[in-house]
């Protein structure tokens, strides 16, 4: 079986490695160009291209693999099947067309609920206590395609996104093998999405991890979670970018207005009162600064009983 891999960041890394490590034959390997990052704003290549080069694999990159160069060039590999994972472009009916035994998708959402390109933001952010991973046959749809095999995950207490990333990467790998091994025996299962029960959500944009006061204390530490590593949670104050990294919802009743600091002090570290409960912040990063321990932080910079924060916009499902 020749295989061609689509995909950039670390989740996909796992599923490209498991590929290799298996001694599959990955003819070539299409990812995002190689983007600016870190304070020297210089270009780094994605983990997927350096992982492809250490195996001299060939690497593809296009800002748009459906244009007609991106075309050819995966025509000219001739594979037998396509793996995404995490790749970051909507695939065009040429492309599909190109191996015959279709695409495989690696998603880390129990499919039909959470497509999109954020699955695993977007399940913390919303509450789920329950996850996964799903394989699928690409369609011209997103994310609507056949499910091939699932595995559930639970989500950990006060796990972040990038800590829930980390763990449903290598489910996705295993997966991933398990179901080329039974597409090549002839017996993996093949399941039409229940569309009625699909939800979809969209792209993460900086402007997601803006706090909104109004929400209750849960949805806010859950946004808080959903939204680290990026694009990272935040609220205003003034002129001010103020970002929360860690804080816990507290069911304490106030009558004090959406925004409001009720206490901050090295002792009681920063409580906040939401819509509904308040939220205890205990990392948070002020303008300017580095992340710390919002106890730490206070000793520094005092903070007034009743400063209130901007109460913000809310979050877009």
């Amino acid at each position: 079986m020749r295989i061609a891999f689509m995909g950039t960041p670390e989740f996909a890394l796992r599923s490209l490695a498991a590929l290799l490590d298996a001694g599959r034959e990955v003819a070539g390997v299409f990812c995002q160009p190689d983007r600016p990052r870190g304070r020297g704003n210089k270009l780094a290549p994605p983990p997927v291209k350096a992982l492809a080069l250490e195996w001299g694999v060939p690497v593809f990159q296009f800002e748009r693999l459906r244009a007609p160069e991106g075309v050819a060039a995966l025509r000219a590999l001739r594979p037998d099947l396509v793996v995404t994972a995490a790749f970051g472009q909507i695939l065009s009916q040429d492309l599909l067309d190109v191996p015959p035994m279709g695409t495989v998708n690696v998603h880390a959402s129990l499919l039909p609920a959470y497509r999109g390109p954020a699955p695993i933001n977007w399940c913390i952010m919303l509450g789920e206590t329950v996850t996964g991973v799903t394989t699928m046959l690409t369609d011209a749809g997103i994310d609507t395609g056949d499910m091939l095999l699932r595995r559930p995950v639970d989500i950990l207490p006060g796990e972040t996104a990038g800590e829930l990333a980390g763990r449903l990467a290598p489910v996705g790998a295993e997966l991933l093998l398990r179901t080329l091994e039974a597409m090549e025996r002839g017996d993996c299962p093949r399941t039409p999405q229940d569309h009625a029960l699909a939800t979809r959500h969209p792209m993460l944009r900086k402007e997601s991890g803006r706090i909104d006061w109004n929400e209750p204390a849960k949805r806010i530490a859950d946004l808080i979670r959903g939204v680290d590593p990026w694009p990272g949670a935040f609220t205003l104050h003034g002129a001010g970018v103020y970002k929360i990294w860690k804080a816990e919802a507290l069911d304490i009743p106030t009558d004090r207005p959406p925004g409001t600091v009720l206490c901050a002090g090295a002792k009681e570290g920063l409580v906040v009162a939401a819509g509904q409960g308040v939220l205890r912040v205990s990392a948070l990063q002020a303008p300017g600064a580095k992340k710390m321990p919002a106890a730490d932080y206070l000793r520094g910079h005092p903070m007034r009983a009743g400063t209130r924060f901007d109460v913000g916009e809310g979050m877009r499902t």
